[in-house]
């Protein structure tokens, strides 16, 4: 048995004996394990130290909130919340499987009515965080003004604090977000977005792609796809064929995916440094062109 306070607390907040527990990975300071209990249910558990730092904490708290905010859409996408107490997240274990361009069709389906179930502004009512970096949640009625403050320059200046990024490419940043709604496209409504959708964070099990690990939020919906684009999701023609004939995109979002990916190069490079530094100025520098 792996961690005897892990097991401890799993089993007060679960209310059954963990038959059990084994530490399958982890990141930004939660440990994963692969959980069995008593009653045969399986789960996967992110857990952190049973004092953790408040951020940690709060990054699981807004990962729970986010899940149960997406599932109220009743798409069949992302796994029950299980449990969210004693610094834990317990979802359901979803045995991994290989994606096929059935799935990813679905997977596509489904995002798009994920996205038309909506939200009630852009942002959240809750404190964001997209991996261990606090993400600006204020809400607002507009998106290019909104994500220009909240997800362009909060993070091009974290970069040139941390040295990351030099003072012309917080420059280059700053003159996309000055041009914001020229480059933005048509105005749409605020999506359901996963906000962090990156290929890492869909799995694939039972015939279909599970969101997990959002940053969620009431935003644009060409963000997902841009994402999901930017670290080579599986099949991803299939997603995006099956996407655009359940929910048709707005012309010239093609020449839109860099604005999109800019925000998630950013934080990358917030996160692990200059070797994203190149591929975020090109982003920028796309997203002007």
């Amino acid at each position: 048995m792996a961690d005897p306070d892990v097991a401890a607390r799993l089993e007060r907040a679960a209310g059954a004996r963990v038959s059990e527990l084994r530490r399958i990975g982890g990141g930004h300071g939660a440990a994963h394990y692969r959980a069995v209990l008593a009653d045969g249910r399986e789960l996967f558990l992110k857990s952190v130290p049973s004092r953790p730092a408040d951020a940690v904490s709060a990054t699981l708290r807004a990962e729970a909130t986010g899940l149960r905010w997406l599932a109220e859409a009743d798409v069949a996408l992302v796994p029950e919340v299980f449990f969210s107490a004693n610094e834990m997240l317990a979802l359901p274990w979803l045995p991994p499987a290989s994606a096929d361009r059935a799935a990813a069709e679905r997977f596509g389906r489904d995002l798009a009515l994920l996205h038309w179930a909506g939200a009630d502004s852009f942002g959240a009512p809750w404190p964001g965080y997209i991996a261990s970096l606090p993400l600006g949640n204020d809400e607002a009625d507009s998106w290019p003004a909104w994500y220009a403050a909240h997800r362009l320059l909060p993070y091009a200046r974290l970069g040139r604090d941390a040295g990351t990024l030099g003072s012309a490419d917080v420059s280059l940043i700053e003159s996309v977000a000055s041009r914001i709604d020229d480059l933005a496209g048509p105005a749409e409504p605020p999506s359901r977005t996963h906000g962090d959708c990156w290929s890492g964070n869909v799995l694939w099990s039972g015939g279909q792609g599970w969101l997990v690990d959002p940053a969620a939020h009431g935003g644009h919906r060409e963000s997902d796809l841009a994402m999901l684009a930017l670290f080579g999701a599986p099949y991803l023609d299939a997603i995006m064929a099956a996407y655009r004939e359940t929910r048709p995109l707005a012309d010239g979002w093609q020449s839109r995916v860099p604005l999109h990916q800019l925000h998630p190069l950013l934080v990358h490079v917030c996160l692990f440094g200059s070797g994203y530094r190149e591929a975020a100025v090109a982003a920028a520098r796309a997203a002007l062109s």
